[in-house]
């Protein structure tokens, strides 16, 4: 899945359910089960995701929407191989920026 946000230093809750296209319940929820999602809250208690954030819960996105893991088989399968995990997802990501750029150039065309 190829998401779409702005260059920003933090993204609010809403930002970001629109860019996974979920419910922001569906975050939050993520947020509670996941050790590696952890959004700073500001004074109101907003939550602020990083970018790092966004990379992890593409990741989450990856497995659970898109590979059909089960929330505790993600859980598993991040904490058991972590760095081919990330290896095989950064891969996917990268093909899917190629093409979303060359639909681009398609359009232009």
């Amino acid at each position: 899945m190829h998401i779409e946000l702005p260059e920003k230093l933090y993204y609010d809750i809403g930002e970001v359910a629109r860019a996974f296209d979920v419910n922001t319940s569906l975050i939050r929820y993520w947020e509670k089960e996941f050790d590696i999602l952890k959004p700073k809250k500001n004074a109101k208690g907003n939550r602020r995701f990083t970018p790092k954030d966004i990379e992890n819960l593409q990741l989450i996105f990856h497995l659970v929407k898109e590979r059909g893991y089960t929330l505790e088989g993600a859980k598993n399968h991040l904490k058991s191989s972590q760095n081919s995990v990330l290896s095989t997802f950064e891969i996917i990501q990268r093909l899917e920026s190629v093409k979303a750029e060359l639909l681009k150039i398609k359009e232009q065309l």
